[in-house]
């Protein structure tokens, strides 16, 4: 640690504790991001994975962290020492004109009123200085004592205990004495008044009660300068977390881990409903629930009261315990699980409570980006510090989480309406009434009807057909609609839970309702659930019955208004920066309504304006041109606050050997388009060329092809042709698989049969894993030494631009931005979404020091300038351009053979 510090220290800078010396590049991050984060900076950070990134940002930003806190604290410390000598009350001599009323202040007042107003500027501010070191002086005595004090745990442990049995025995004495008191308006059990909705009191959007009425004062904390890192995923934020706990700041940070309830809720009724929008649900109903209770008891006499279900965990006194325990030690979020287990509370709210008095927020995108989410989370980003990993895909996250895809759900609504009706109030049945017709007009745009199933209505006009907001809402006729309004009921309301409710009683046409107009259509009606996703299975014609069960299945994973919800949040978006594409396919059943998002810079903005400084890093953010044009620029970020810092890697240059190869083993020239990428002789090549490489490369070889069709007909060739079993002679083949849930398995058997070779010693040297750009493989998977001695890309792995997205973002892209060096900004996107695909797969194979490969980029446009360009500038600078496979092969062969040599 100390070899760290005193490197850091040397240069004359900040001193930056770290676990070990750390490297030259690891200085560099440091500093550059300590003085990014000093001076209020948006910065665009790239470290390779394998130089330690994680451990930097950790040490670069706590260090800054600390000494801005210390700094804060020398200023406060200033400002109250003339309080505390008693000069608090000496006055400012009055300037001597402040007698005159001509006299007058820069804002056109007299001096002694700007006088004045300074002076109670003054006092308020020290005021609010004494208020915050106060509840600053509370946390930290109430941590100490629990850091220090192991009795008081079990103390609270015990109570815990007592008051479970108390509230056991107190339910039992309630159900005796209420049993026989009942009053039947309508014979519904007990489990179904739970589907009725509750009275739906306003339009006006009204304050949510917090349910800590117990102890409010306590969750007022002082503001405290954090910092919000956030990643892509669940794990990703757990090894964050954990290489937290080992650098030299774990033991005196405090850190909240943030997730979703889908990952927090240690409640196994709700969690058992797997689906992360109807664990949602159920958690605020039980709130609801929590809520109404006490109105529930005081009208007890006047009628029956329902039973409603009350989470256990959702305890205020245990949650704020958990939210010490929290902030007295460093958790990951599987830590924080098991805690709530033992404590009896919900670590997704206490969790929560702990973030005002965090000094490292760690949380996943989705919940920094969604500005709703961040509200509800209770994160306020003023004057923080945001740091945003595993950056590559923001713009996509940005668009993605910021757009819908619709499936209706009109015949359920219809029944549940139909049964409650006497039950509901006049409000709630005027909503369900307005998102029925919302369903019935959405479904008419696509050339559909209600009252049909969806699976057999065929659609005359098929293909994409994209519309503004504003000519959707009129052509689909519901411009009258306000459908704020709507959307607002739809979350206060809870209806999407209830009629999950009501569809999982009612779901099979067994137990379906007997509304007034009995068994109607039941077939059409029951399940006309719209699965509006594209490559439905379901066929016009096809039996009933398979179309019913995979209906019931998704029924099963979510409520069909969850979606619905989603697209009129969408809808009520801005104008110009969303389209609605109305995709027509074979039948309605196929057919789909998707939100497109163009312009995520406007969710954005709010981001970059409230906080101090916002860090974009990652391993791979070449080309950056994305993040200044259209994610910066368009927030209206001054270029002039934009900083760029991108190292180097930590292995030495003679332990990578990067190639671009523009021919192949017979002077084929290697040219990867859609239009002779299908040639025999261009996938005959292809092949050469990998016989030749696995002939001298050792271990592993990892071959991307720019997309599974594209490597499923290579692979069909190569077997017609008998080059597959030449091949499987070297090396044993793997292939990518689609599904998610065997990619684990495929790596295991990959990783088991390298390890195998390398110890028998015999004619199969390793084995060859053909994978998918973009795939499951390209992404997060690390193919270290043996794992990936050689990464090959089979052609450029441009996007499919006849994609009617594609297409609009392109045409959008080049009505608002600026030609970029004569290119038109669409040329431009393109060639960035197909390089940072190229980047972010040959990244996977140097994950440390020690580490060497060697690097094929097959097709000779990678060395145009503009494409070779935006290779990471670690791997460009190490990579040669080769006319002719021989001299390639040469180079290859001598590379491998020198690093065996070496071992």
């Amino acid at each position: 640690m100390e070899g760290g510090e005193a490197a850091a220290a040397d240069a004359g800078g900040p001193r930056f504790p770290f676990p070990y010396t750390p490297y030259l590049i690891q200085e560099q991050f440091m500093a550059a991001l300590y003085g990014a984060l000093e001076a209020g900076r948006v910065g665009i950070f790239e470290s390779p994975t394998g130089t330690g990134k994680s451990l930097s940002l950790i040490c670069g930003a706590l260090a800054w962290l600390r000494d801005f806190e210390r700094k804060k604290q020398e200023e406060e410390a200033r400002l109250l020492a003339p309080e505390e000598s008693g000069q608090e009350g000496k006055e400012c001599p009055a300037s001597a004109g402040a007698g005159h009323a001509e006299s007058q202040g820069t804002a056109g007042e007299p001096d002694w009123v700007t006088a004045f107003v300074q002076k109670k500027e003054e006092r308020d501010l020290v005021d609010r200085l004494k208020e915050e070191q106060i509840r600053r002086k509370k946390r930290e005595d109430r941590l100490e004592k629990i850091r220090n004090n192991v009795q008081l745990k079990y103390a609270a442990k015990r109570k815990r205990a007592e008051e479970d049995e108390t509230k056991r025995l107190l339910q039992l004495s309630k159900e005796v004495l209420s049993e026989g008191a009942g009053d039947a308006l309508e014979q519904l059990d007990h489990n179904e008044e739970e589907l009725i909705l509750a009275e739906y009191e306003s339009d006006e959007e009204k304050k949510v009660v917090s349910g800590l009425e117990e102890d409010d004062d306590d969750l007022e904390e002082e503001h405290v300068t954090k910092i919000y890192y956030c990643s892509r995923t669940h794990s990703q934020l757990s090894q964050f977390v954990r290489e937290v706990q080992k650098s030299p700041f774990g033991k005196d940070t405090r850190l909240v881990s943030l997730g979703s309830r889908q990952n927090l809720c240690v409640n196994e009724e709700v969690r058992r409903l797997g689906a992360l929008q109807l664990i949602n649900d159920r958690c605020m109903e039980m709130q609801k629930n929590k809520h109404e209770k006490k109105s529930d008891e005081e009208n007890e006499g006047k009628k029956r009261r329902v039973s409603r279900t009350i989470c256990p965990f959702y305890s205020y006194e245990q949650m704020q315990f958990l939210r010490d325990e929290v902030l007295v030690e460093v958790k990951d979020i599987e830590q924080l699980v098991a805690l709530g287990r033992e404590t009896k509370a919900c670590p997704y709210y206490g969790s929560r409570y702990a973030i005002s008095a965090a000094q490292l927020v760690v949380l996943p995108y989705q919940m920094l980006l969604h500005e709703r989410t961040r509200n509800a989370a209770g994160i306020k980003l003023k004057d923080q510090v945001v740091i945003i990993d595993e950056a590559h895909n923001l713009i996509d996250t940005i668009t993605c989480i910021h757009s819908a895809e619709l499936c209706c759900a009109h015949s359920q609504l219809l029944q549940y309406m139909e049964r409650y009706r006497k039950r509901l109030k006049a409000k709630n049945l005027m909503y369900i009434k307005q998102i029925l017709y919302l369903l019935e007009r959405f479904v008419a745009m696509l050339g559909g009807n209600v009252n049909q199933n969806p699976s057999c209505q065929a659609v005359s006009q098929t293909g994409a057909v994209l519309k503004s907001i504003n000519d959707f809402l009129f052509q689909s006729h519901i411009d009258n609609i306000n459908l704020f309004k709507v959307q607002r009921y739809c979350e206060k309301s809870l209806i999407s839970r209830k009629l999950f409710g009501f569809v999982e009683r009612y779901g099979s046409p067994a137990s379906a309702v007997k509304s007034n107009k009995e068994n109607q259509k039941l077939s059409g009606l029951q399940n006309f659930l719209l699965t509006l996703q594209q490559g439905a299975d379901t066929e016009a014609g096809a039996p009933q019955s398979p179309v019913v069960e995979t209906e019931r299945d998704q029924i099963q994973t979510a409520s069909p208004l969850m979606q619905i919800e989603g697209f009129l949040s969408a809808l009520t978006n801005t104008n110009q920066d969303g389209r609605v594409i109305i995709n027509r396919q074979g039948t309605v059943g196929q057919s789909s309504l998707k939100f497109l998002l163009l312009n995520p810079a406007v969710h954005f903005a709010k981001v970059v304006e409230e906080c101090r400084a916002v860090i974009i890093a990652g391993g791979t953010m070449q080309p950056v041109a994305d993040f200044r044009e259209q994610l910066l620029s368009c927030a209206g970020v001054d270029p002039a606050r934009v900083v760029e810092f991108s190292c180097g890697h930590v292995i030495p240059p003679e332990n990578i050997l990067p190639i671009i190869l523009c021919s192949g083993p017979s002077s084929q020239q290697l040219e990867f388009t859609y239009l002779t990428r299908n040639m025999p002789q261009m996938m005959d090549e292809t092949g050469r060329i990998l016989c030749n490489l696995c002939n001298v490369v050792p271990g592993g070889v990892v071959c991307f092809f720019p997309s599974y069709e594209y490597e499923k007909q290579i692979y069909a060739h190569w077997e017609k042709t008998g080059l597959l079993t030449r091949l499987a002679v070297k090396k044993k083949i793997f292939q990518e698989p689609k599904k998610a849930n065997q990619v684990e398995q495929v790596l295991v058997e990959y990783a088991k049969c390298i390890k195998r070779c390398s110890q028998a010693g015999g004619q199969m040297t390793g084995a060859l894993l053909l994978s998918v750009v973009g795939g499951k493989m390209s992404e997060g998977i690390n193919f270290s030494d043996d794992l990936g001695r050689c990464v090959i890309m089979v052609g450029m792995p441009y996007p499919n631009i006849k994609s009617p997205e594609l297409q609009e973002k392109m045409t959008w892209l080049d009505k608002t931005m600026p030609r970029a060096a004569g290119q038109p900004p669409s040329k431009v996107l393109i060639e960035n979404l197909c390089m940072k695909a190229v980047n972010q797969s040959i990244g996977r194979a140097i994950r440390h020091q020690k580490d060497f490969a060697s690097i094929l980029l097959l097709d000779h446009r990678y060395a145009r300038p503009a494409i070779f360009n935006k290779l990471p500038q670690w791997i460009r600078e190490r990579t040669q351009v080769k006319p002719a496979f021989g001299a390639a092969f040469a180079e290859l062969r001598k590379f491998h053979r020198g690093k065996l040599d070496a071992l």
